[in-house]
């Protein structure tokens, strides 16, 4: 496994991350979660990223339970908040409020003292950022977080809650989680991306797989089975727009580079990602324990030049 600087901050996480959305504490039954979460941890990853809203508390809880068996400091552990938890007016968004209550909740469902990341799970319109930035430097100062970070801000975003605590002389964010793939580039389009790579945030990319369809799993000419995302009508309404056809027939090129190059679509997929050195970590999920040993592969694959000419002219940006 390799290891990267989370942004201009002083601690390294995994290249691969490990993910829980929808798997660990959901779909993913208990004895196999466990052991994906254990294999992962064997194999040098060290960044395992969650949120609240998780499967209501579940994933949390079921990474806490599994984490526990491992020294702490070993552990880059990463949660979120912002969407709603309950009915309650106030159980929602980024006030101090609700961050402060989330955290502790988090904290208690991760059996843990403190998150060595805690991220804004995505822009709060109605919570004055200057609210907001304060709340994470007060959660730094009594040790109940390390870093904070950002999560499908956009760039002024961002830049807002920068320019704040750098005049306030506050904590900066040191991450954004974008989602980022072959098929979902509009980090490098809307100045994202070229903006974290200035202030020096960490990019920790979600989704670098589009949802499986970069796998090539659904490229077989048969239905999608009950057990892939595609096929599960509860998990499916992010991937059906990915698996369009016109997708499919640029994985289909995309299988053909990658047995060229004697590894599989997925590792390439992941290891493209990884090509800009401010992607300090893409976040993976698996169901089973073969999408797992792909994904850490994916760590050892260096790019040629040509290749990535190729990828971006299959997969490219829309304007």
């Amino acid at each position: 496994m390799k290891y990267r600087k989370l942004g201009n901050c002083g601690s390294s996480v995994s290249v691969i991350g490990f993910g829980s959305w929808l798997t660990v504490g959901g779909s993913v039954d208990a004895k196999t979660g466990s052991s994906l979460i254990k294999y992962a941890f064997d194999k040098g990853i060290n960044f395992f990223d969650t949120a609240d809203v998780y499967s209501s508390g579940e994933s949390e809880k079921f990474l806490g339970k599994t984490l526990s068996a491992f020294r702490r400091r070993d552990l880059f552990i990463a949660s979120k908040c912002y969407w709603p938890m309950s009915d309650n007016v106030n159980d929602k968004g980024l006030s101090r409020k609700h961050i402060f209550e989330s955290v502790h909740e988090s904290l208690r469902n991760l059996k843990t003292d403190y998150l060595d990341l805690y991220q804004c799970h995505r822009y709060d319109s109605e919570t004055p950022v200057e609210e907001t930035c304060r709340a994470f430097y007060s959660l730094i100062e009594q040790g109940k977080i390390l870093y904070w970070g950002v999560s499908e801000w956009t760039k002024n975003n961002i830049s807002e809650a920068v320019n704040f605590c750098r005049k306030s002389n506050l904590h900066e964010p040191v991450s954004n989680q974008p989602q980022y793939s072959l098929l979902y580039r509009d980090i490098e389009n809307n100045g994202v991306m070229d903006y974290c790579k200035k202030n020096g945030i960490g990019l920790v990319v979600w989704s670098p797989l589009a949802q499986g369809v970069l796998t090539g799993k659904y490229n077989k000419k048969k239905e999608a089975g009950k057990d892939t995302r595609l096929g599960n009508d509860k998990y499916n309404v992010f991937v059906k727009k990915l698996a369009a056809e016109e997708n499919l027939k640029k994985v289909e090129m995309l299988m053909q580079i990658s047995a060229d190059m004697n590894t599989t679509a997925s590792c390439l997929s992941l290891a493209w990602c990884l090509r800009k050195g401010i992607v300090s970590s893409a976040i993976t999920s698996a169901t089973k324990l073969n999408q797992l040993k792909e994904n850490i592969k994916a760590s050892e694959i260096i790019i040629p030049a040509d290749v990535i000419e190729k990828l971006d002219e299959i997969f490219k940006i829309e304007k």
